[in-house]
């Protein structure tokens, strides 16, 4: 009798212990630049653009995702997880939406290659990367174009998307165009200067 109660005692720790020892199955999300492609001005020559650094709040500025709660309360999700750093991400993604909407193919981020080439530099300050499940993301952002030779152009982004659908993936995607929004702004900047 006392055997039996040894072994189903053994037994219960083991299950015990590989059910304490299984973590909850984590989710891994990318920002994604958008679709739209403008053309190339006629008699323009793509411009060369750098971008970067970015800086963030340090709120979000961690592998997880952070969403609003309430006015004075985040959640920091550890199941929902950047897949790399917004640090390097968001430079890449801005890179990647002012390639698109300027027609070039030379514009790269601050970790690609130092840019010491580039006839535009672009530094971002990420003030505000706020997201609300079931609602949508508002991202503010003060940026400053640099052209060689040439006065720097500063501006703010103010950009709020809906989100389109339930879950943490949604958020995301709305993050994503939220960023298009804000490259669109330093799109029209760095237009002005070329026509300058």
């Amino acid at each position: 009798m006392r055997s039996h109660l040894v072994r189903a005692a053994v037994i219960a720790l083991a299950i015990l212990a590989s059910a304490c020892g299984r973590s909850p199955r984590v989710s891994f999300y990318t920002l994604s630049p958008g679709v739209q492609a403008e053309a190339q001005v006629p008699g323009q020559a793509a411009p060369s653009v750098a971008v970067g650094p970015v800086t963030l709040p340090e709120v979000v500025d961690r592998p997880q995702l952070v969403v609003r709660v309430s006015e004075n309360r985040v959640g920091i999700l550890e199941a929902h997880r950047w897949a790399e750093p917004l640090k390097s991400e968001i430079p890449r993604l801005i890179a990647q939406n002012l390639g698109r909407q300027l027609g070039s193919s030379r514009v790269t981020s601050y970790g690609q290659n130092a840019g010491a080439d580039a006839e535009y530099r672009v530094l971002v300050d990420v003030v505000r990367m706020e997201s609300v499940p079931g609602e949508g993301v508002t991202v503010q952002a003060n940026w400053t174009v640099r052209r060689t030779g040439s006065a720097r152009r500063s501006g703010q982004s103010l950009v709020q998307e809906k989100a389109t659908g339930a879950g943490y993936e949604a958020l995301v995607a709305a993050c994503s165009r939220a960023f298009v929004g804000v490259s669109g702004d330093i799109a029209k900047a760095i237009r002005a200067g070329a026509a300058d």
